[in-house]
């Protein structure tokens, strides 16, 4: 008979944490479905298999918890409120946080070309409701398995700075700089692709996921910043302007 499944409701949302696999504890995993009967199925298999879950039950909600806790995988439905599970994967795909997580689609939809267009979207797998839960499992170790080089990755590193993703130290030389959280996303982003010219529309998508009312000269503002911040024990910039064409992390 199946048992409950162990809850983790809103009072376990409040606190941001990093994946726990990072950690040397159980890997997270986040659901995205609004249907109580595969939430409760899929949460008791994950927790007796050894993983640890989140929960979200919107496109929107989905979108903030895999920022926010940068889960090791995520089951994520096709039809759900507020925003698509298309939508969702393809949004999560332009964030540095999570565009090497793992995601599987779940959905009624059998159709090939269904199967296609999520896979075009950025999904690394895709299960036809229903399924069963042995291969869901099975499924989830492939991904991670692949998926493991990539999330080790921890440390970045572009002449004289150094960067700790899991901790989100900067140091350069033996200084350590202190950057805001945009900053912080700005640099990685920069570090993960030394050498190649972003335009300003690209360090949005990238960067700040076309957020409402951010126009393109507020990546100026933040390339200013972080210049700033760089600079600060140092008179080399590593941050070379390209006119008219954006930005890009390189030595002088």
């Amino acid at each position: 008979m199946m048992m409950p499944a162990t809850t983790r409701h809103d009072a376990d949302f409040g606190q941001a944490k990093p994946p726990k696999s990072l950690k040397g504890d159980k890997p997270l995993i986040l659901i995205v479905e609004d249907e109580d009967a595969i939430v409760t199925l899929l949460d008791y298999n994950l927790r007796s298999a050894g993983y640890d879950t989140a929960i979200a039950r919107d496109g929107e909600e989905a979108v903030d918890l895999a920022l926010t806790l940068e889960p090791n995988a995520i089951l994520l439905d096709w039809m759900l409120p507020l925003r698509s599970g298309l939508e969702v994967c393809r949004h999560l795909r332009r964030f540095p946080e999570t565009n090497e997580v793992p995601i599987i689609m779940l959905t009624a939809r059998g159709e090939e070309q269904d199967k296609l267009r999520g896979l075009d979207m950025g999904a690394d797998d895709y299960l036809t409701k229903p399924f069963s839960p042995q291969e869901l499992l099975a499924r989830l170790r492939a991904v991670l398995r692949r998926a493991q080089p990539a999330r080790l990755k921890e440390i970045l590193v572009f002449a004289d700075i150094q960067m700790d993703q899991g901790s989100h130290k900067v140091t350069r030389g033996e200084a350590s700089i202190v950057l805001a959280p945009t900053e912080f996303r700005l640099l990685r982003h920069f570090m993960q692709y030394p050498g190649r010219v972003f335009s300003r529309e690209q360090l949005l998508d990238s960067v700040w996921g076309r957020e409402k009312d951010v126009e393109p000269r507020t990546v100026d503002v933040h390339i200013r910043r972080l210049r700033k911040a760089l600079n600060a024990h140092s008179e080399s910039d590593v941050i070379r302007t390209i006119r008219e064409v954006g930005y890009a992390l390189d030595l002088p």
